[in-house]
């Protein structure tokens, strides 16, 4: 859909609040370059920027019947940009901490009781993942396995890319439902690979 610049941000909420589809890909048409723009600078990984940028627009939608009218929706999307660069260093930070401490850095070799044990996490995700319905695990496989960015994905599935991120907050909250508080390995991995 073109770039709409005479329909103001204001009024574009007001659409979203009454979950147009539309209002949510003119806003995405119209931010999600900038915000990649913006992205890019701190994570200097295209693979990064875009997941990033695709979480933003996500909490945008979950968000959709909060957004307030009067606010700034471009102070409001680089707002939740930012905070997301900030976490996904920590992440990083506690994943290197986590790989230190587990001298994975210095042998440079897994054990093969860390291997089973990541197998077997990986199996149980993929089972949990295996649960979701047809059109949703597809989309959810596409964006967090092959790394493929919202716009690509509504390409290839013939979607808008509000539809995408709808199927991907779905399938995120399925999966955070299922997953134990006691399975610690389980919740580290989703929490590192799937957020």
């Amino acid at each position: 859909m073109p770039i709409n610049e005479n329909i103001p941000d204001y009024e574009l909420v007001r659409k979203l609040h009454g979950d147009d589809v539309d209002a949510f890909d003119q806003i995405f048409n119209r931010y999600g370059d900038r915000l990649y723009g913006f992205a890019y600078k701190y994570l200097k990984s295209k693979e990064e920027t875009e997941g990033l940028v695709q979480d933003v627009f996500l909490k945008i939608w979950e968000n959709r019947k909060k957004l307030k009218k009067e606010s700034s929706l471009k102070s409001y999307l680089f707002t939740i940009a930012y905070h997301n660069i900030c976490h996904l260093f920590r992440k990083k930070q506690i994943f290197l901490k986590y790989i230190e401490e587990s001298k994975v850095v210095e042998t440079k070799t897994i054990d093969l009781e860390k291997q089973l044990e990541y197998e077997a996490t990986l199996s149980q995700v993929d089972k949990l993942i295996d649960k979701l319905p047809g059109k949703q695990k597809e989309v959810f496989i596409k964006s967090r396995k092959e790394g493929k960015s919202t716009s690509q994905i509504a390409n290839e599935m013939n979607l808008s890319p509000g539809t995408v991120d709808n199927y991907i907050s779905t399938a995120l909250k399925l999966l955070r439902k299922q997953i134990s508080g006691e399975d610690f390995a389980l919740l580290l991995f989703f929490a590192f690979f799937f957020q």
